[in-house]
């Protein structure tokens, strides 16, 4: 259980990092840049991938899908954290999992129960409650925690199509799509730099630093806490999507003041609800 604790604490982490980094003028590409630059070599320290695994066989039409859409909807992410805060933002990149169950019903033609379909409606309904604006946000604000639902979901969809490839260890098809998204990332500060002129600062390079051991850290307690958990799985789905949820609402409430109306709150019980039906249902 410390291991699920640990990884819920990571993963709210990084959206606290972002909060507090709106204090300063940063830049969003380079943050994310050293984000993956430092989870990188952790990955590569701690997991020590085995590249010679990587042959022409491997998937790398999924590697390169990741490497450029895990950076660009963590862009997503800071710009949601930035215009609606961490509790709606967390929520909408928890309820993603239903990109990746609709999916698997339309896609793959899984034959869902009842209790999966009532948690799916009530999933969506929640989304509802939990985005819907309110007197103090324009309309532009809700699109970027909607990119990150839709986003995360595809994320998830390509991931599990990635574990699907055992020929390749798990860990291993991590850190090279990690290297991937960094590659991408220094494309995409390199043409900032040359030709908006953009200058390095080393605030961002910090940053970069917090978010990447943090991102990391969420990804080895989650992988060790399936491990823990490798008899009941869905315990670690639940308690993962359940504590963001939670810690991330209590976080953005009580530390940054953010306001929720009622339909908001009833939005996010709705959300915790929803997972428990989907764990019911497994």
């Amino acid at each position: 259980m410390l291991y699920l604790l640990l990884s819920v604490i990571c993963s709210v982490a990084v959206g606290v990092i972002f909060k507090v980094a709106r204090k300063w003028p940063i830049d969003a590409k380079q943050i994310v840049l050293f984000n993956y630059f430092f989870a990188l070599l952790l990955c590569y320290t701690v997991f020590s991938p085995n590249l010679e695994a990587v042959t022409t066989d491997a998937p790398f039409l999924l590697y390169v899908s990741l490497g450029i859409l895990l950076p660009v909807v963590f862009l997503f992410l800071i710009y949601s954290i930035k215009n609606i805060g961490i509790v709606k933002t967390d929520a909408a990149q928890r309820l993603s999992l239903f990109v990746s169950i609709v999916a698997a019903w339309l896609l793959f033609k899984e034959v869902f129960s009842i209790t999966k379909l009532i948690g799916i409606t009530i999933g969506f309904l929640a989304l509802f409650c939990v985005l819907y604006k309110t007197a103090d946000t324009t309309k532009s604000d809700l699109k970027y925690p909607v990119l990150v639902f839709f986003g995360f979901g595809f994320i998830d969809i390509l991931f599990k199509k990635v574990a699907a490839f055992t020929a390749v260890p798990y860990t291993t098809s991590l850190f090279v799509i990690f290297s991937i998204a960094l590659f991408f990332m220094i494309c995409a500060v390199l043409y900032e730099m040359i030709i908006s002129k953009k200058q390095f600062d080393i605030k961002n390079l910090v940053f970069g630093f917090l978010v990447g051991c943090f991102n990391f850290g969420n990804i080895l307690f989650y992988l060790k806490a399936h491990q823990a958990f490798s008899s009941n799985p869905s315990t670690v789905f639940a308690g993962m999507n359940m504590g963001v949820i939670l810690l991330g609402s209590i976080v953005g409430i009580i530390i940054f003041k953010e306001k929720l109306s009622k339909l908001n709150f009833f939005g996010l019980v709705l959300a915790l609800l929803s997972i428990l039906f989907i764990v019911l249902s497994v």
